[in-house]
């Protein structure tokens, strides 16, 4: 028996605290989430599929924990770990409440269907994208093999599946018709961008810079804005504008390096910000030309969405995600065709049409918010609370394939390469 109606996995947020990692953009909706059902949920922590459902009290306290400054949570962890482990117990009956995983945790494993099952629960999975099964080429084997086992698992168990966008549902469903699979209860919403403020100091000239933001990895395509700003800089010299990269490291993210080391000229006008916080990075996109986001694949882009509630215009891939999302307002380009976006790029340094077109309507554009998403998520899940557990309420097919292990003292929780590295 449990005393709230829904269990919020935290695994994910557990570890990002620990690591003190920047926030990625799903970390952001984990903690729009945590944010939203706090006062009425008990926290899931969970390694390797391993869960435990703390109680109300030890939930709260992680839940308070989760929202302080990452330089306090170590402590604090290490001292709620061992009585919150100690008293959460190895079986629950949820008596079909909704457990919500919206970071991606372990989805893959058949433990984590198979404890659903048994804890009888109503399991409700965000999915994000399908990057690595669309566009395989820019994901590693294991990260390909993960989301795999991560969108069956969903389609096959859950009670209902979040897509944050029309974009990442059609894909959802034309992944399980082409498997085989039918599918649960869908919804589309979607996510809010963070809370960024206009700048009180502006970082460089105003106007004199244009912003990507994105993790530094192969699918987001600065490989080919270096290039890009490489003409730019033999074209206008010293009146070449600056390009602000922010984000973090990712995969396979030498050759940009390797591009602002040794390319010509492009080392005096690229900035790249691997640590900005949200302070700062409003101020650099509230300042810039424009966004530009020339990615290959994107299962939804909320710097689409914080830049365009700044009136910042953007310049974006022509994407099915930017085209739901930018309702009309981004300028779309093919991702592949460099002098279109050279072309574009130095039209927004003038007051060219696409950018007083932008301009004229970003002063109308009112942005989605967590109290939208969060609305139409939770009448959704009111008109499931009367359907079954789970959608195929069956043992997953290779259950027997797993062997679960207990886990053993503090380790799961707060040590070790927490199995959400790769996104």
């Amino acid at each position: 028996m449990i005393d709230r109606p829904f269990l919020l996995d935290v695994s994910r947020l557990v570890w990002r605290s620990w690591s003190r990692r920047l926030p990625t953009g799903i970390d952001r909706v984990c903690y729009a989430y945590l944010q939203n059902f706090a006062e009425r949920a008990l926290a899931v922590v969970q390694h390797r599929g391993v869960a435990r459902v703390l109680t109300p009290r030890h939930s709260d306290e992680l839940f308070e924990t989760l929202q302080m400054p990452d330089t306090d949570f170590r402590a604090r962890l290490a001292a709620l770990a061992p009585r919150a482990l100690a008293c959460a117990p190895r079986r629950i009956d949820g008596q079909g409440a909704f457990y919500l995983n919206v970071g991606h945790t372990d989805i893959d494993l058949a433990s984590l269907p198979d404890w659903t099952r048994r804890s009888n629960v109503k399991p409700i999975y965000l999915i994000h994208d399908l990057i690595p099964l669309t566009h395989s080429e820019f994901c590693r084997s294991e990260a390909i093999e993960r989301h795999h086992g991560r969108v069956v698992n969903a389609l096959r168990s859950a009670a209902g599946v979040i897509a944050n966008s029309r974009a990442t549902a059609s894909e959802l469903e034309a992944f399980g018709r082409s498997n085989g699979i039918s599918m649960p209860p869908i919804t589309a919403a979607w996510l809010a961008g963070a809370q960024l403020s206009s700048p009180d100091v502006v970082p460089i000239r105003a106007g004199g810079h244009f912003v990507c933001v994105g993790t530094i990895e192969g699918r987001k395509n600065h490989f080919m804005l270096l290039q890009v700003w490489q003409r730019l800089v033999a074209r206008l010299g010293h009146a070449a504008p600056k390009l602000v990269l922010i984000g973090q490291k990712g995969a396979e993210a030498g050759h940009v390096q390797n591009m602002l080391d040794r390319g010509k000229g492009v080392r005096d006008h690229v900035v790249m910000l691997s640590h900005c916080e949200d302070a700062e990075l409003g101020h650099w996109i509230s300042s810039a030309r424009a966004l530009l986001l020339p990615s290959f694949a994107e299962g939804f882009g909320l710097p689409v969405i914080e830049a365009m509630a700044l009136g910042t215009p953007v310049i974006a891939s022509d994407l099915p995600c930017f085209r739901e999302i930018g309702c009309g307002i981004p300028t779309l380009l093919d991702p592949i065709d460099a002098v279109s976006w050279e072309q574009m790029i130095l039209s927004f340094l003038d007051h060219g049409p696409e950018r007083t077109r932008q301009l004229r309507m970003l002063s109308h554009y009112v942005a989605p918010t967590w109290s939208d998403h969060f609305s139409q998520i939770e009448d959704w899940l009111d008109n499931l609370a009367s359907l079954p557990c789970a959608f195929g309420a069956l043992p997953h097919p290779y259950a027997e394939a797993y062997r679960v292990v207990d886990p053993a003292g503090l380790k799961p929780l707060i040590g070790g390469r927490h199995a959400l590295q790769d996104d």
